[in-house]
């Protein structure tokens, strides 16, 4: 009886096999061991955030949003949420933003307005704000607010019919109409901002009173913003006041997203357990370094420093040069050294 023979080994590459069998080397192995110290690591930093995370308080998140901020008190394990600006915010931010939704329906046909692409959806547009024109006078705002937001309504109204009629439009034409109602749409961000300074003062004082004295300069203070509004954001302006100065420098957090967090409050605490625990370890794991600790402690990366003087490393920087890179630009920013230390 003839005996079967595999003989597929044979057909198998020895680079693909080589490649395959990555832990089969003692190197390879080696590498392994050497990795499973930072993969534990991570687990280790991962496990005391997540239990920090339950235990952070007093803590304030503010999400912004279209009504002024949801503003949440996380305390003592107990929360308390709600949007703390009066409705008038909203109300003079959505007349104001007339010139702006104008011009996101023209946007695409700027260099082309001939087509005929932009009618329908600017008469549309129009449509509504000729319902919220002929509402305005029942929605109850004051004199002034109503007033300047009926210009900035007419205005507009004036503009999409004037558009559609000749059948083309310009930034010469645009850029008149919204140049018309700058004031007006000034006079709106300012009810709109006095409606949220009074609401948010409100909510801080009385969250201040419930925290009490000897815990509210333990608050972290975290809002969260789009990229866009996260410089000089309002929420940050206003909650700031409330905070002692040195307490506001590090415990006032302002965390630009790229989109609106699912669930605006995990994603804060998430953040803000990561800050307070690396604080603590910046100190203890750096001792001998104020300067790595603070970038620890910060939103410096640690290679930040070594990368950038090795950058500016003569050599590096003949090399980078004459490859065409511009990173002999470094030069003055924190890439000159005294006694191992970055000169800032």
């Amino acid at each position: 009886m003839a005996q079967y023979r595999n003989d597929h080994g044979a057909d198998v590459d020895p680079h693909d096999l080589e490649m395959v069998a990555f832990r089969s080397t003692p190197e390879g192995r080696a590498r392994d061991a050497l990795l499973a110290v930072n993969a534990d690591m991570r687990r280790n930093y991962a496990t005391l955030k997540a239990g920090l995370t339950t235990r952070l308080s007093p803590v304030i998140v503010v999400q912004n949003d279209a009504r002024g901020g949801r503003y949440t008190l996380v305390d003592g394990g107990e929360r308390e949420s709600l949007h703390p600006v009066p409705e008038v915010f909203e109300l003079a931010k959505s007349i104001a933003h007339v010139p702006l939704g104008t011009f996101a329906i023209l946007a695409p046909h700027l260099e082309g307005p001939e087509g005929r692409d932009w009618v329908r959806p600017l008469q549309d547009f129009a449509a509504t704000l000729a319902a919220a024109r002929e509402r305005l006078a029942e929605a109850g705002l004051p004199r002034e607010l109503e007033a300047s937001s009926r210009r900035i309504l007419d205005g507009a109204l004036r503009f999409a019919a004037g558009s559609v009629e000749r059948g083309t439009f310009g930034t010469g034409s645009f850029t008149d109409f919204t140049a018309g109602v700058y004031r007006d749409v000034r006079t709106n961000m300012r009810h709109a901002a006095r409606a949220q300074i009074a609401g948010v003062e409100a909510v801080m004082r009385r969250w201040r009173r419930r925290v009490g004295e000897e815990r509210w300069p333990d608050l972290y203070v975290v809002v969260l913003s789009l990229w866009t509004t996260s410089v000089l954001n309002q929420n940050s302006i206003l909650v700031e006041r409330f905070m002692a100065p040195a307490a506001a420098a590090s415990h006032l957090i302002d965390l630009p997203t790229a989109e609106t967090p699912a669930d605006p409050v995990a994603t804060a605490l998430d953040n803000l357990a990561r800050i307070v625990q690396d604080n603590v370890a910046a100190e203890l794991v750096f001792p001998a370094d104020q300067e790595v600790a603070d970038a620890l402690k910060g939103r410096e990366d640690l290679l930040s420093d070594t990368i950038q003087e090795q950058l500016a490393c003569p050599f590096r920087g003949e090399r980078a040069a004459g490859a065409g890179s511009a990173a002999v630009v470094l030069d003055g920013k924190r890439v000159e050294r005294a006694a191992g230390r970055a000169v800032r």
